[in-house]
């Protein structure tokens, strides 16, 4: 072993100081309790959510925030208190946004401690499971495959270690490390196992921001939240130039009382600013993060729930997500007059070779006990990339042997006559290992060549009782599933086939290499058996060339690059440490039939805030447009900041946070931003029109003291007729809830109207007969625009 005084320089290409060594049985308790006391501790907060004060910033200190908050102030000055209550609306809306996702926060991070690896360190001679943030430096750490590198450190001990860092540094070929090598944190080991000395801890470890980061609730690189950004940039600029001329309209144009005229153009500036949009998209997400977490389902990064929803392609690992984790096995058949009972010593001493068996070598050692009086001398661990594993016996009489055991296709010759009774086992959904005996070295590339097969070990493996309905669900929704395995592919077929899911089964070294080629193949096929890590990788990659949106579910080692390079990636929660890192959500539980719920909940969030967005901008459009025509007509603005918020609590905000937390299972569509325009621009040309063309005959019909308010008052019910007509078409499909929640936005406005102290409070006051009629079929005439527009627009621009 070599070792680098303490003071050596870094190594330019892997910065790891190799540090003084520290014995096989690892640090002390006294040790520990001397670099914790000095800082030298792996404190890195592993964060799975926002802190309280960032929430608080992101709610309060926003653009549109800031705006109404001016505004609200100059109206506390200068206006009655009913005419800055869009203010106290602002409150209590960024209030529930942050409760919400403080809500969501402590779900995330209660589920992140549940779904958190513990590393093993040695300690005293003993072997502990700790939490990443209590090692120490210089700790000693044992890994395996499956296992992510937590921290900077120089290998110690390898018994066949392969690091993959291609997270790190792309290169895709994992790295055989040996004693004195270093190690990075964020790789993951994919073969063998050893030990490790931790060389940097916390902040300063190679990956430790990257992972900081990556671990971190995010509401970034969503569609739904960049088209909403998009639409506010949108929103800005025709705001400005409204605004502007609406000030100077009503202040200088216009010679009336001063306060009036700013309470009129502040009441024109608000409703142009969709300030809860925002709001309700946060929380629909954290309300989703929230029901998620009771299922169990640890959402590592927010617009998972999105993504999930826009998929059309599901990609399965069958081991851990079709099958449960353990098999059993149920027949072995000795080949070319091998001894049976020889074959179970050879069975029992493989099993004890490897100290990380995975589910296959588990079930061997559950049925073959260990043979005592044979030593392992040489070991190769599995490997998805070879298929197979190995080890080098000294046997109890003195002689020694070598043995292989793996896939059979990949062990034996094509004509090999072992191979058809495999073929008739596979097709019965079993899965079958071949035991071989070799004569060359474990380290020989070819060391399979000339195997000579002693033994099949057949192996049964466990449905999962939900795996059936959840691939029914997946068809339904016309998702398809491609089942994607490392097994051979007539055995995977078969228990595909057990689940209801027909198709091709397809040997994936018979696939094109080319991506088009291979997307061709995929297109066609529906399962895949010997599959490599890399090809599943590729698979991905080929998929998503030909503009599917891919999930891929995993839970071993060799599914890690697929998970990273998938649209979104899923690992059960009992899955390797490396596939929690890379998926963007966990299935704590373990159920593959949690996924449904994942997909169900992203439906709603998308499908509902694109309902909702149309009411929000209707109101944008519409306030634009009639700022636009008072300027033009250098009128005074028709309403008081009280009508606004009249309109905006019965017609959008009440109506939109109900209609942002139903259920919606319609499939997400992409485009959102024109989606939501389509819809929003005519909707608030009727509207703005309709009513700014009641506004101009009220003018005409009252004269007199008073006449502004009778002006303002039909103009107000024309303009409310007509969202409520908007929030009607939005509500659709109607069920019982729905209708009742229109009908009680309307019955809240005749409220208003019928008490005299709300219509006093209000300024709402109808007077005569003739406008509130005429108003009535103007907003009737308008409802019928809105009717036919929007079915031409579905024609004309369809979604």
């Amino acid at each position: 072993m070599t070792h680098i005084d303490a003071g050596a320089e870094l190594d330019p290409v892997h910065p790891v100081p190799v540090r003084a060594p520290v014995a096989n049985g690892g640090l002390s308790a006294a040790e520990v309790a001397e670099r914790v006391a000095r800082g030298a501790v792996n404190d890195v907060p592993v964060r799975s959510s926002r802190s309280f004060g960032e929430i608080v910033r992101a709610n309060v200190f926003t653009r549109f925030n800031a705006i109404i908050g001016v505004l609200w102030l100059v109206m506390l000055f200068v206006a009655p208190f009913q005419d800055s209550l869009f203010g106290y609306v602002i409150i209590a809306n960024t209030g529930i946004g942050i409760i919400q996702e403080w809500r969501a926060k402590k779900t995330l991070d209660s589920l992140a401690v549940i779904g958190e690896a513990k590393p093993t360190v040695r300690r005293d001679g003993e072997a502990l499971e700790v939490s990443t943030s209590e090692i120490v430096l210089d700790d000693l750490i044992e890994i395996g495959p499956g296992d992510k590198v937590v921290v900077d450190g120089v290998c110690v001990e390898a018994d066949g270690l392969e690091i993959d860092e291609s997270l790190l540094t792309g290169e895709a070929d994992p790295v055989v490390k040996q004693p004195g090598d270093p190690v990075m944190s964020g790789s993951f080991v994919v073969a063998g196992g050893g030990a490790f000395q931790a060389t940097k801890v916390g902040r300063e470890a190679y990956a430790a921001q990257l992972a900081e980061e990556a671990s971190r609730f995010t509401l970034v690189h969503s569609e739904l939240r960049t088209g909403i950004s998009t639409i506010l940039k949108y929103v800005t600029w025709m705001m400005i130039p409204a605004a502007i001329g609406l000030v100077i309209t009503q202040l200088v144009v216009k010679s009336h009382d001063v306060k009036e005229s700013i309470a009129r153009t502040v009441g024109g500036i608000v409703p142009m600013v969709p300030e809860g949009l925002v709001l309700l998209t946060s929380v629909a997400f954290a309300i989703g993060v929230i029901r998620l977490g009771r299922k169990q389902c640890l959402v590592q990064e927010l617009p998972a729930i999105e993504g999930l929803a826009r998929i059309d392609t599901v990609c399965l690992d069958k081991t851990g997500t079709l099958t449960e984790g353990g098999m059993d096995v149920t027949e072995l058949r000795a080949l070319g007059g091998s001894d049976e009972t020889y074959v179970r010593k050879v069975l029992g001493a493989l099993g004890e070779s490897d100290p990380r068996p995975n589910a296959s070598l588990q079930a061997i050692i559950d049925a073959y006990p260990d043979a005592e009086d044979w030593r392992c001398t040489e070991s190769l661990p599995f490997s998805s990339a070879r298929k197979y594993s190995g080890a080098r016996f000294s046997e109890g009489n003195g002689e020694s042997s070598t043995w292989l055991l793996g896939a059979p296709d990949v062990l034996l010759g094509a004509d090999d006559p072992a191979l058809a009774e495999t073929e008739r086992l596979n097709e019965q959904g079993l899965r079958v290992l071949l035991l071989a005996r070799v004569t060359g070295d474990l380290d020989d590339p070819e060391v399979a060549r000339g195997a000579s097969a002693a033994a099949l070990v057949v192996l049964e493996q466990r449905l999962r009782p939900d795996a059936a309905d959840t691939l029914r669900y997946f068809a339904e929704q016309d998702v398809r599933a491609k089942v994607i395995s490392g097994d051979n592919a007539v055995s995977v077929g078969a228990v595909a086939g057990k689940l209801g899911l027909t198709g091709t089964a397809v040997d994936a070294r018979t696939l094109p290499s080319d991506q088009d080629g291979m997307a061709d193949a995929l297109d066609e096929g529906t399962v895949f058996g010997r599959v490599t890590p890399q090809q599943k990788r590729d698979m991905v990659g080929a998929l998503q060339s030909h503009g599917h949106t891919v999930a891929m579910t995993g839970d071993g080692v060799n599914d890690v690059l697929a998970l990273k390079d998938a649209d979104i990636g899923v690992s059960m929660g009992s899955g390797s440490e490396a596939t929690r890192a890379v998926a963007q959500i966990v299935l704590l539980n373990n159920s593959f039939a949690t996924l449904p719920d994942v997909v169900a909940e992203g439906r709603r969030v998308i499908g509902n805030i694109t309902r909702v967005a149309t009411l929000f901008l209707v109101k944008t459009v519409y306030s634009v447009l009639l700022a636009v025509l008072v300027v033009c007509w250098q009128v005074e603005y028709p309403f008081l900041p009280r009508h606004l918020t009249l309109l905006s609590t019965l017609t959008i905000g009440v109506p939109a946070f109900f209609l942002a937390l139903a259920p919606n299972k319609e499939r997400a569509k992409p485009h959102f931003v024109r989606r939501v325009m389509r819809y929003s621009i005519p909707g608030g040309l009727v509207a703005g029109v309709a009513t700014f063309v009641t506004y101009l005959i009220a003018r005409h019909h009252y004269t007199g003291e008073g006449s502004l308010d009778a002006e303002t008052s039909v103009a107000t019910l024309t303009l409310f007729l007509i969202s409520m007509w908007v929030l009607a078409i939005i509500a659709r499909p109607y069920t019982w809830w729905r209708v009742v929640l229109v009908a009680s936005m309307g019955a809240g406005f005749l409220l208003v109207l019928a008490v005299p102290w709300l219509q006093d409070f209000f300024a709402l006051k109808l007077v005569g007969v003739t406008m509130p009629w005429m108003a009535v079929g103007i907003s009737v005439v308008a409802a019928a625009a809105l009717e036919v527009t929007w079915k031409w627009v579905d024609r004309r621009f369809p979604a």
